[in-house]
């Protein structure tokens, strides 16, 4: 089964079968823990404009994202998925903004299926999807920061899952990731709005019984639990 991987979030894609988008620093590291913590469903909003419309007419839906790494005001969460290790979301709507993964996701549209994923998702999501969809089907890896070696590193770890190769491992996608230059900010002492925690959840992979997909029956794109 082969698999193409892609890097940035603005890609005009072809038609495939499966599209993956990965953003390990935060987004979908966030949506993974999300899910853990009892959200329904994460709605996928283009602009700060779009998400606070949607707020304005359905009240009770979390604002969630970011805007060049920091806090939006006026959002119920940044993208920290640190932020949510004590969270109890049972039954909540979220709606995510993010630089990366949710525009890349909104730029993935144009397949059969479309899933996200961090790392922490990502062996979950490579097995469910080796197992899922035979050969001859046409998937795609979306590594969405434009240059970071956190997506790609874990868009190869992926793709060696998928294709049955077994050439990239858990320990050095990990390490890569840690290592990447859209993780140092985080260990910087001097730009405290960065945690460093966040990127120890980040490396951290979960044994998962779901995946995360997005659903298209709606006019607003939404990130849903799959169970497996």
């Amino acid at each position: 089964m082969a698999v193409e991987i892609y890097q940035g979030h603005s890609h005009q894609l072809t038609r495939a079968d499966v599209n993956i988008v990965i953003d390990v620093i935060r987004a979908f590291t966030f949506a993974h823990y999300a899910f853990i913590k009892g959200a329904k469903e994460i709605l996928l909003a283009e602009t700060i404009e779009s998400a606070f419309e949607l707020k304005k007419n359905y009240p009770e839906y979390m604002l969630a994202g970011e805007e060049k790494g920091l806090h939006i005001p006026g959002f119920d969460f940044d993208n920290s998925p640190m932020s949510l290790l004590e969270a109890d979301l049972a039954g909540r709507v979220l709606v995510q903004k993010t630089t990366n993964g949710v525009r890349a996701a909104l730029n993935a549209l144009n397949a059969g299926h479309v899933y996200v994923t961090g790392f922490s998702n990502a062996k979950t999501t490579a097995q469910y999807i080796q197992k899922t969809f035979g050969p001859g089907q046409k998937i795609q890896i979306i590594a969405s920061h434009p240059t970071g070696d956190d997506d790609l590193a874990c868009a190869e770890y992926m793709k060696s899952i998928i294709e049955g190769c077994g050439s990239e491992s858990a320990g050095s996608t990990e390490l890569r990731i840690t290592g990447s230059e859209a993780a140092q900010k985080f260990f910087d002492s001097s730009r405290p709005e960065f945690k460093a925690g966040d990127i120890a959840v980040c490396v951290k992979e979960l044994e998962s019984d779901f995946v995360m997909e997005v659903n298209q029956e709606h006019s607003l794109p939404k990130i849903v639990e799959v169970q497996i």
